[in-house]
């Protein structure tokens, strides 16, 4: 009998993570391009972004920044699940228990101060030894996103005139 509940114990979790690896391929199938700035979801696996609503509707985005914009578009909506990509591993983590670096040498996305989320604390720590930034909670990223959303879109504003630009003189 014990043998019998260990295989189905070792059964469950292997369908579990079957299922949670199909989960987090569906979420880049369903949305391929970031729902505000059209990057690259799949590319951009380590900080995308999604949010499930209450009323079953969803929406993936490349980042935090863009995810800001959602939720500044979407107050009336109710978040159920809110999944951000583990840096490491790009797989999609809980946000709001995500351990998360604020700033640091390594080039945001959609952002000059970058924002990054990550499942181990010792993951972020390490991080930090490398490219600097601090720990930081979900809200206090959020709320950076916020602080930093001007400034980052007048560069991507820029940066996109400068490649229109580029591609008509080509």
């Amino acid at each position: 009998m014990k043998k019998m509940l260990a295989i189905l114990l070792i059964c469950g979790l292997s369908l579990t993570a079957v299922i949670a690896s199909a989960a987090q391929h569906d979420d880049q199938a369903a949305h391929v391009a970031c729902s505000y700035c059209g990057m690259d979801r799949v590319k951009f696996a380590q900080s995308r972004m999604l949010v499930e609503y209450e009323d079953g509707g969803e929406v993936g985005t490349c980042s935090i920044h863009c995810m800001a914009l959602e939720f500044a578009n979407a107050i009336d909506r109710m978040p159920k699940h809110l999944l951000v990509g583990d840096f490491n591993s790009r797989e999609l983590i809980d946000a709001e228990k995500a351990v998360w670096v604020l700033g640091g040498d390594k080039q945001g996305v959609m952002t000059s101060r970058a924002k990054w989320a990550f499942f181990e604390q010792a993951d972020a720590e390490a991080f930090i030894v490398k490219h600097g930034g601090d720990i930081v909670s979900f809200d206090q990223a959020m709320k950076a996103s916020y602080e930093d959303m001007y400034q980052d879109t007048k560069r991507i504003r820029k940066m996109r005139a400068m490649k229109k630009m580029k591609m008509k003189k080509q």
